[in-house]
């Protein structure tokens, strides 16, 4: 078999057949590179820096950059271990401050790496964004003069006129979604524009969650709450047990303004078998209001269930026990009525926490003088000479208070800050019992402790109340992130999974007066499915264009092969 071609053809090479499958930048092979001035070195790096491969090298440096933002303390989430570790630490601690370690996401080196890849991935995206859709408004390329070069081909004779074959190719090609045309002698189509749409999603996506990332870094605001049962909050600064925010957030005008009251804390546990005490249930139920005047409105707020407020989402994030204390002086009078919240410290929420009696008491002597309590609580205690003070199971079912009682000065009025759920006894002394030793009781709901000397009295009140921990934030990028995450898994399957390929149906009349039929493929690598996919293309195009009868052989259909084969073939 013998290949012609008509003079009006394309005359197309199969270099030129398979350029442009894709956008990427050819990078110079050259071995002899000329001498570059200021103006060529300067487009010589931007090419390297707008190049995929530093694009990933830079990618793969932020998420090293990470890496010790997540196991080193930083001072904008917690300066308090920032200051620990560089006491325990006096060697690595400098160092580390020095390398800006402890404030990783602000350090001059983790800005530069973030903002060398945003600018990469610009530069990478719209060239080859503006060439792609050159591409789409293109035409696909001319037929090869010899298309048994390409990785399939496949050809037969047959009784047809070419001007049908090529009308029967044409509409064939376009129902099966080819972008197809007349070349010449020949049909040209193209498939797979998708690949690309991926690729370029998938880049277009991953700035999408820089700039979320930044944006929610800069905006983002995150504060923590401790309420009683009965207590609410408002969403004001003050309110706040600790906050921390983003550095273009403002404190004074950013802040939604919202409020709410923890009407009742519901939580169960199993009470059998070997998940004994794991919570079962965890519910707020909570009245807020939206603005100054808003309308008070009741909802619950569940472990992964959190509330959300004109974007700042109140989550449920911990719980115990609070005590309702009276203490009394010497003369019966009540000086101090409070509900003092207890720490847990273990999963059957044993508890610790300190009772402080700050001001108006006075001891027998009429002297002024402030109480302390170091307190344990459990909520089920296993009983006396059954163990110290820790829970059997965090429900109220056997709550026990325990309290060691001193007087002297708490230290709150030198002005430094203290911990509200621990004394600092270095000014204070033990009340003594009649043995001489510490004062010490384990009291019931309703019982009382008398303090020696006639120095007053502190009651256990029946009434014990829950407290809930809210955490309160806002992130302004996550929604945007999370789009773009999603939208950067779609381009990655698209680019992975779909192949770009040409399709070329060729029909010319023989030397004998009979049609060669000519049919070859070319995708951006070689794959196993482009013959397959042709195969089928040629068995449709053979029903309506049959082989011409051999004078020895029956009329059989062509098979897809690949273009060493055909052309021995």
């Amino acid at each position: 078999m013998s290949n012609t071609h008509t003079p009006e053809g394309p005359e197309t090479t199969e270099q030129e057949a398979g350029a442009q499958l894709s956008t990427a930048p050819v990078e110079d092979q050259s071995p002899n590179l000329p001498k570059l001035g200021v103006i060529g070195w300067i487009r010589w790096f931007w090419r390297q820096l707008t190049s995929m491969r530093v694009a990933l090298i830079l990618l793969f440096l932020l998420s090293l950059g990470a890496i010790p933002g997540s196991l080193i303390p930083q001072s904008g989430t917690d300066p308090l271990k920032v200051s620990d570790f560089q006491k325990a630490h006096t060697t690595l601690g400098p160092i580390y401050e020095k390398l800006g370690l402890f404030h990783v996401y602000g350090s001059v080196w983790f800005s530069a790496i973030y903002i060398l890849l945003f600018v990469s991935l610009i530069g990478c995206i719209v060239p080859r964004t503006w060439q792609f859709v050159g591409q789409l408004r293109g035409r696909p390329p001319g037929a090869p003069k010899r298309l048994n070069r390409l990785p399939a081909y496949a050809t037969w004779r047959t009784e047809a006129d070419p001007e049908q074959v090529r009308a029967a190719a044409l509409t064939m090609l376009k129902k099966r979604r080819y972008r197809a045309h007349l070349a010449g002698d020949a049909v040209a189509s193209e498939k797979g524009y998708l690949r690309e749409v991926g690729n370029l999603a998938f880049h277009v996506a991953l700035i999408v969650m820089l700039v979320a990332f930044a944006w929610g870094q800069l905006f983002k605001f995150e504060g923590g709450k401790l309420v009683v049962e009965g207590d609410g909050f408002a969403n004001s600064l003050t309110q706040y047990d600790d906050f921390k925010s983003g550095n273009l957030f403002d404190r004074d005008n950013d802040l939604s303004p919202f409020s709410f009251n923890l009407d009742k804390f519901t939580a169960t546990y199993a009470r059998t078998g070997p998940e004994k005490g794991t919570p079962r249930t965890f519910r707020a139920n909570v009245s807020y209001s939206e603005g100054a005047d808003g309308k008070t409105k009741k909802t619950a707020i569940e472990s992964n269930h959190p509330l959300d407020i004109d974007g700042t989402k109140i989550f449920l994030n911990g719980h115990g026990y609070a005590v309702n204390v009276t203490v009394r002086d010497g003369k019966g009078k009540v000086v101090s009525q409070q509900t003092v919240p207890m720490l847990p410290i273990d999963s059957n929420i044993s508890s610790q926490g300190a009772i402080k009696v700050m001001d108006g008491y006075r001891n027998a002597k009429g002297e002024k003088e402030q109480l302390g309590f170091s307190a344990w609580f459990v909520p089920t205690f296993a009983g006396a000479g059954k163990g110290t003070m820790f829970s059997q199971f965090p429900a109220l079912d056997f709550p026990v208070l325990a309290l060691n009682a001193t007087h002297g000065d708490l230290g709150v009025d030198a002005g430094l800050p203290q911990n509200v759920y621990q004394l600092d006894t270095s000014h204070m002394k033990a009340f003594k019992d009649s043995k001489g030793k510490a004062l010490k009781s384990r009291l019931l709901p309703g019982e009382t402790m008398k303090l020696p000397g006639g120095a007053g009295s502190i009651t256990f009140d029946k009434d014990i109340k829950e407290w809930v921990t809210f955490q309160i934030s806002h992130q302004p990028g996550d929604t945007w992130a999370l789009a773009g995450a999603l939208a950067a898994i779609a381009g990655l399957a698209g680019s992975l999974f779909i192949q770009r390929r040409r399709v070329w149906v060729r029909a010319v009349e023989g030397p004998d007066g009979v049609t060669v039929v000519e049919m070859a493929g070319l995708g951006r690598s070689e794959s196993a499915k482009l013959p397959e996919e042709l195969g089928g293309l040629v068995d449709q195009l053979h029903a309506q264009a049959p082989s011409a009868p051999e004078p020895s052989e029956t009329s059989e259909p062509p098979t897809a092969v690949p273009a060493a084969e055909g052309a021995e073939k």
